[in-house]
């Protein structure tokens, strides 16, 4: 009984002195002292453009309006959510992100397992012995037996000055690093497959407008080679339009190109090789433009901002190193004991008569190391310096994104109105060209010229209007894409990371 109360003691021992931890105990910084993004206030909503079914509408900038987990179904497209989806389903990177995520869970269990409790195993042997006397008792005699022995070894670290647990912590914020990675991966993602798609439909309908361009160029051409046949104008007039056709024709393959590059960007975005995909087919005027856009409490967006949480995790991982180099500095307990049985034969073997067991306690204090522990706890202050002064960039710069953004959107709005009054007007010249061409008033190179005009500006109303749409996609993904509305499950244990794929 003595001995099991030894035990009993040393127990309540441990549990008394691993109750202080050395080291700052870590808190969230402050978020900037501002209630505003940007130097003027904003206006509470966007121009309008009439005209332009949806890329035109009148948007709202909403205080402290919180942001769908699934923002992108806002621009009410099928084909837009179904490429999401996909992408989704099928994405490495955020595969990556998801394994990486377990990698640091069963990092952190395991650390649990072998700091928190004590560690015990089983040993178990048997031999075969042949002993001589003769290094003994000068006699030739000698004795051949067996030798049984089963134990359990226990070793258990006392964390009296919480290192360990100072290193749990340690990796406990490494598992939220990765849980924010992930959901900055999930939302630079979804945000890109967006923009994509959007520059995609963008570019078709460029490409469409500048063919037909190529088309009255042409025509037009053609009329002046007949006038200059006819020493109705000068060969001058037919070298100007050949260059001016010249260059329209020009422009065409780059943006052929820009289409064949973005196709291929979404299709490894969805998870394909490019010959998988077949480039969707979108109309911008049936993509909806979200009209409230939330505008997120400044003091929220630091609690928001997947990088910002990450950059959190890390700063409080690097205070969580700084405890464990102090405790480092201090004295090191261990327990360490075995209970078990040795024996010659196995009969009776469990029997008291053959019970072995032993406890102990080990110190340990670091006396001389040339500095190299006092040089390892600077470092870790110096790394926290380091994380704390990142972390603050990340803030500075989520701001600006934000600010950015807001600005973007609302600019975007007064130039696709300008662009939209743009087209109109030239489309207005366009039709009063015709009809005085009907007339005699003008001849048919004026009517060619003032196609082309309307064909141009009808460009610069396509790329406005894809620009509101990709800037609108750029708020949502600066306030942080609303990843804090998902209903997800989270799974736990050994295999929560682990997909069996069936061969």
């Amino acid at each position: 009984m003595r001995s099991y109360r030894s035990v009993f003691l040393m127990f309540c021992a441990s549990i008394f002195l691993t109750g202080c931890m050395v080291g700052p105990d870590f808190h969230s910084p402050k978020a900037p002292d501002t209630t505003r993004y940007t130097q003027k206030s904003l206006p509470s909503k966007t121009a309008s453009t009439p005209g332009i079914a949806q890329g035109g509408r009148t948007q709202y900038f909403v205080n402290g309006q919180d942001i769908p987990a699934e923002w992108w179904t806002l621009f009410h497209s099928p084909v837009l959510n179904g490429l999401v989806q996909r992408g989704l389903d099928n994405s490495p990177n955020l595969a990556a992100a998801e394994a990486a995520l377990c990698v640091s869970k069963e990092a952190f269990n395991a650390q649990v397992g072998t700091s928190l409790y004590p560690q015990v195993s089983l040993q178990a042997d048997a031999q075969r012995n042949h002993v001589s006397s003769a290094s003994i008792s000068g006699t030739n005699s000698s004795s051949l037996f067996n030798l049984y022995n089963v134990n359990f070894p226990v070793t258990y670290t006392l964390d009296v000055f919480g290192g360990l647990r100072r290193q749990i912590e340690a990796l406990r914020d490494q598992v939220t690093y990765q849980q924010f990675q992930l959901e900055a991966a999930w939302l630079t993602l979804t945000s890109n497959i967006v923009t994509t798609t959007i520059t995609i439909a963008s570019l078709q309908e460029q490409i469409q407008a500048t063919q037909e361009l190529v088309k009255i160029q042409t025509d037009q051409l053609r009329i002046v080679k007949g006038q200059f046949a006819l020493g109705g104008v000068s060969q001058a007039n037919v070298l100007s339009q050949q260059a001016q056709l010249a260059q329209t024709e020009a422009s065409l393959p780059p943006l052929q190109q820009r289409l064949a590059q973005s196709a291929h960007a979404l299709a490894t975005l969805v998870g394909s090789v490019p010959s998988d995909l077949v480039t969707p087919i979108l109309d911008l005027d049936k993509i909806h433009l979200p009209t409230r856009l939330p505008v997120t409490v400044p003091s929220l967006l630091v609690r928001q901002r997947p990088d910002i949480r990450a950059s959190e995790a890390l700063l409080a991982a690097a205070s969580a190193q700084i405890g464990v180099a102090t405790a480092n500095l201090y004295p090191q307990f261990n327990l360490s004991g075995s209970y078990g049985w040795t024996s010659i034969s196995t009969g009776n073997f469990f029997s008291p008569a053959h019970n072995v067991w032993d406890f102990g306690a080990a110190l340990m204090q670091p006396v001389f190391n040339g500095g190299a522990l006092q040089a390892q706890k600077r470092e870790a202050i110096a790394s926290y310096q380091e994380a704390a002064a990142q972390y603050r960039q990340t803030v500075l710069q989520a701001f600006q994104n934000v600010a950015d953004a807001l600005r973007a959107v609302q600019h975007d709005a007064e130039t696709l109105r300008a662009e939209r009054n743009a087209e109109m007007a030239s489309r207005r010249a366009m039709l009063l060209t015709s009809e005085q061409f009907k007339l005699g008033g003008v001849n048919y190179v004026a009517l060619l010229t003032a196609n082309q005009q309307y064909r141009l500006a009808l460009i610069n109303r396509i790329q406005a209007q894809a620009t509101r749409y990709n800037d609108t996609t750029a708020l949502f993904q600066a306030l942080g894409g609303g990843w804090w509305n998902q209903n997800m499950t989270q799974q736990s244990g050994p295999m929560c990371c682990i997909k069996v794929v069936a061969k």
